[in-house]
């Protein structure tokens, strides 16, 4: 291939995925290796506005010295500007207790992010080629996978773009040779001590001795196998809208009616396809699916599965997404000792007190009850275990908690439910649902009455 028809090839390539425009500036990530500097050389060529972002992560003594050294020269050379951070990898990984190798991924995508929103970038340009896909594929497959392992790396995600995706090494070297462009090597990249350096050192070239083919037959199933990801995803976000029941972003939750993803051929692919992006992984969504069968068939706990940032909860018609900061959201109870105006950050209470005739009003958020049934102090607190009440209209108690499955409230919204108590701790109201039917305002008489009304952050005292 000659350099005019390699370039071009990328162009078209970049063309094809719809990866960058003209008008836009791009980052590229520049170690000085062979094929970032391929990278740049090329996006240059082709027309693209680039800057250069150069990460030392000083794991090498002065051989990271001397790729930042040469970075900063070719880009003189090049009259592209060049971004520099360093970092102390060994003290992050040893902080945050993972490999050396993870560390420097994750300070170097944390940075590329960081500037990208900085400069108001459209992306940043990595130089990950053909031969890095076989490996990512190769390794998914030692890991274990599904469909998304097969594919591999896109030529764009989220921000990161790869507009080399469609060559391949000797190509880039070759190219490079034909411009009489230098490059720097990494010592550590000749070393079969990592596992994709053990792939790309020893077990690719002995599958290559199997089959001569073997790199370009691994491309051509990560193409074949993301045709079948797109058709099996049309269909999962199919069954999936249909089964959505809620989207509340404002609560950062999310709720599905059970019975359309257990109906679907497989639940497992379905339950990977909706959880997967919230963090959940394959054990967590293997138990989710038993347990979500075996409330079909039988009366069992709800069941909670946690990570870091999200809580999905099953019970027996829904599963329900939701974030943790916010499931575990604390509520102090609001002492209420007189009729006044109570506030706590984005909530407030108002209770008021009248003689004579008013209007009863019940509402979600108002309501009016008999004033000489009150003990104050009056205190909004949530609701807690063994909770029960009088619901408006009947003569037994009730726990609160099986009143609101009764009524289809979902498990999130159980767990936040406020109530009102007197200084009997005698629930009064069950905040947006009904009052207690002991505080009930009687049609004979006109005893003195008291309104309560929550109110949101933004409600103007009148």
């Amino acid at each position: 291939m000659s350099n005019k028809k390699f370039v071009d090839f990328i162009g078209d390539f970049i063309r094809q995925h719809n990866l960058m425009n003209v008008d836009g500036c791009y980052l590229v990530a520049l170690s000085g290796g062979a094929d970032s500097v391929a990278l740049l050389t090329v996006l240059l060529e082709l027309g693209y506005k680039i800057e250069a972002v150069h990460c030392n992560f000083h794991l090498r003594g002065e051989e990271s010295n001397r790729d930042e050294q040469f970075c900063k020269t070719l880009c003189a050379k090049k009259n592209v500007p060049l971004h520099l951070a360093h970092f102390d990898t060994k003290e992050y990984a040893r902080l945050h207790k993972i490999s050396i190798e993870m560390a420097a991924r994750d300070l170097r995508y944390h940075y590329f992010n960081q500037l990208c929103r900085d400069m108001k970038a459209q992306g940043v340009c990595v130089a990950h080629h053909a031969d890095d896909q076989v490996e990512t594929v190769l390794l998914n497959l030692i890991r274990g996978t599904g469909i998304d392992g097969l594919v591999g790396m896109q030529p764009k995600n989220s921000s990161i773009i790869r507009p080399l995706l469609c060559v391949n090494r000797l190509q880039i070297l070759n190219y490079l040779s034909s411009e009489g462009q230098d490059y720097v090597t990494d010592s550590t990249n000749l070393v079969d001590d990592v596992q994709r350096n053990v792939l790309r050192l020893d077990i690719i070239p002995q599958l290559e001795k199997v089959n001569s083919a073997f790199k370009r037959n691994i491309l051509r199933m990560t193409d074949n196998m993301q045709e079948v990801r797109t058709a099996v995803n049309i269909q999962l976000e199919s069954v999936a809208k249909q089964a959505r029941a809620c989207f509340d972003e404002v609560d950062s939750k999310i709720i599905y009616q059970l019975h359309p993803l257990l109906a679907y051929p497989s639940p497992l692919v379905l339950f990977h396809y909706i959880l997967s992006p919230y963090g959940f992984n394959r054990s967590q969504l293997k138990e989710m699916v038993t347990h979500a069968v075996a409330f079909q068939h039988a009366s069992v706990e709800t069941g909670l599965w946690k990570n870091d940032k999200y809580v999905a909860i099953i019970s027996k018609t829904q599963l329900e997404v939701v974030a943790r900061q916010v499931f575990d959201m604390p509520f102090e109870p609001l002492l209420m000792p007189e009729p006044g105006l109570y506030r706590r950050d984005d909530l407030a209470c108002r209770i008021k007190e009248f003689d004579g005739e008013l209007k009863v009003v019940r509402s979600a958020s108002m309501i009016t009850i008999n004033a000489d049934k009150v003990v104050f102090p009056m205190v909004l607190r949530r609701v807690k275990a063994g909770d029960k009440f009088i619901p408006y209209g009947m003569k037994g108690h009730k726990l609160v908690g099986d009143y609101l499955k009764d009524a289809h409230v979902d498990f999130v919204a159980r767990k936040h439910q406020l109530i009102l108590t007197d200084g009997k701790d005698q629930i009064i109201w069950l905040v947006g649902h009904r009052i207690d039917d002991r505080y009930k305002i009687e049609k004979e008489g006109t005893p003195r009455v008291l309104t309560v009304e929550i109110i949101n952050s933004n409600h103007q005292d009148s």
